[in-house]
């Protein structure tokens, strides 16, 4: 994989390169210290993946993401520090695969951050091949975290779940995603009309802080009210979003949120969602898994699907990362599996 870094600091230029090049797979193709540089260099050579940093002088990161998506078929992930959190969100919108947040320390590295940040940008390009070369059964490069492996489903019929129907009732609606969730949910939730009439409980993987500046996001675009969830709020008929660093459940008609050990390596983890809202609603539950990578949300799935309720997962034609659909295709716990538009249009009828 090749990769293009665009940073205006000399100094974390090469500290990422440096770290690029000594992972698995991967090469450091071209370095650009502004977005008109790297604009110019694109017109000669095409990398993989561009690494793009969100502020920069002379053209900075949002003006040159425009222009990549305009005329490249190329993924861009974000650099970003916490204080650019609005600007990256609006990245992501615009197009950008997914972010990275530049470590506290650039002297002392961490080794989580450097797994994370492989596994992102290997699961972003391996994807990409995959929609390419639909015929290629095994790439070169796997996702250390993405791996399906041959799991049996425990007390889920197959011809069960294909016969299953859309709860005539629903009472709420939960939603995970990951690598390419924001852009997908703010597809999904600016359909919404302004009156729904169940709530919404969505998991983001997201680092802490930048939650806030999606909730926010999302209700400045859509017709619906949107929050950060927050302890002991009760539930009402919107959207909450669980904030980042925390794991949200849902006990006795409220939100409860709680730092338990991170799940599949991310803290909020989906999981801990679904299988909440799974005891709470029964048969009354719509659980959708969007783009993203890992494993989070297949175990929470079969949960809803135990209990009678009824899930969709997000087509691999549409994911930025088919990793969380696939995991809980695999599984045999998913009733449809839909592209991002219809998705988006039956959640509408669903709880509006």
């Amino acid at each position: 994989m090749k990769v293009m870094v665009v940073d205006d600091s000399a100094f974390l230029r090469k500290v990422i390169a440096d770290l690029l090049q000594s992972m698995p797979d991967v090469e450091v193709s071209q370095q650009a210290r502004n977005g008109k540089q790297a604009l110019e260099m694109l017109a000669n050579e095409q990398p993989d993946l561009v690494l793009l940093d969100v502020e920069m002088p002379i053209l900075n990161g949002i003006e040159t993401l425009k222009q990549i998506k305009a005329n490249y078929d190329l993924p861009v992930v974000m650099l970003s520090a916490l204080s650019n959190k609005e600007i990256t969100i609006e990245a992501l919108e615009l197009g950008a695969a997914d972010f990275v947040e530049k470590p506290t320390n650039i002297m002392v590295i961490g080794q989580e951050w450097s797994q994370d940040f492989y596994n992102k940008l290997i699961s972003i390009h391996g994807q990409r091949r995959r929609l390419a070369r639909p015929r290629l059964t095994q790439t070169k490069i796997k996702p250390l975290d993405t791996e399906v492996t041959s799991i049996k489903t425990e007390g889920v019929a197959k011809d069960k779940l294909r016969s299953g129907q859309l709860p005539s009732q629903v009472q709420a609606l939960v939603i995970g995603a990951s690598t390419g969730g924001p852009k997908a949910l703010l597809r999904v939730i600016t359909s919404l009309p302004a009156q729904l009439k169940v709530p919404v409980f969505i998991v983001q993987h997201m680092p802490k802080g930048f939650t806030t500046s999606f909730a926010q996001r999302m209700n400045d675009e859509s017709k619906v009210t949107v929050v950060e969830a927050q302890q002991g709020m009760r539930i009402t008929n919107q959207v909450y979003l669980c904030p980042g660093d925390y794991h949200m459940t849902i006990e006795n008609n409220r939100i409860n949120l709680n730092q338990e050990p991170k799940l599949h390596g991310t803290r909020p983890a989906v999981d801990y969602l679904f299988k909440s809202a799974a005891e709470l609603y029964g048969n009354h539950l719509v659980g959708l898994i969007l783009t993203g990578m890992g494993r989070d949300g297949g175990a929470g799935m079969q949960q809803i699907a135990n209990r009678g309720g009824y899930n969709i997962a997000q087509s691999k034609e549409t994911c930025v990362v088919y990793g969380m659909p696939r995991y809980a295709v695999e599984l045999g716990v998913v009733h449809e599996v839909l592209d991002l538009d219809t998705i988006a249009n039956k959640i509408r009828q669903i709880v509006g």
